[in-house]
Parts: structure tokens; sequence; C-alpha cells
């Protein structure tokens, strides 16, 4: 993680929470993704993406290799995230159940 030399004018702690609560202003997957183009040059949205393509195959319990080979995705990155999906502070399981959820709820709709 980057660390600043400077002392900022705010605190860490309450531009991280800015942050949070400018995403969870955001309406639709519309807005969100303009944001996150604002807010992340392409190759950092690029990592994000990739780190969230593995995570229904993890869930799934595909192989690394399987899951490289579907996805291009590489394996230590596929192993960060499968760490931070079984030790991590639950931030990937709760939004893929929501999604999930969400999938399900669409797909009855449209039955």
């Amino acid at each position: 993680m980057k660390r600043r030399s400077l002392d900022p004018e705010s605190p860490p702690g309450s531009a991280e929470q800015s942050l949070y609560e400018a995403l969870l202003s955001l309406r639709n997957s519309e807005e969100m993704g303009a944001f996150l183009s604002d807010l992340c040059t392409p190759a950092e949205l690029e990592v994000l993406v990739d780190r969230w393509r593995v995570v229904p195959y993890l869930l799934e319990e595909v192989s690394y290799r399987e899951i490289h080979e579907r996805t291009a995705v590489s394996i230590t990155t596929i192993g960060r995230v499968a760490r931070y999906l079984n030790q991590g502070s639950g931030g990937y399981l709760a939004a893929a159940a929501r999604a999930a959820k969400k999938q399900a709820q669409t797909a009855r709709k449209k039955a």
C-alpha cells in the first residue's frame, strides 16, 4: 500500500469512508461503471475485473489451472482471491451472494 510522507488534509480513514459512501450512492451499474472508469486507470480496472471473474469459479471449487485456462487470469491472482475468500473480511462472499440472488430473481422474472 502506498505511504505518503506528507500529512494529508483529511485523515485516511475519513477519506476511505468518503469513497465507500460515494460508491454506495451510485444507483445502477451504468453509474458505477462511469465512476470506476473515472477513478481507475484501465489497468487498475482490468485487475479488479480479473479478480471478480475468478470468484464464481473458486466458489464452485474449480481448480486454479482450469480457472486460468478459462479466464487467462494468472495463477497468482487466482490464489490471492482464494486467500481473501477464505481468510478475508467477507466482502467477496457478500457480493457474490447478492449477485447470485439478483441473478436468480432476474431468471425467475423471465420464466
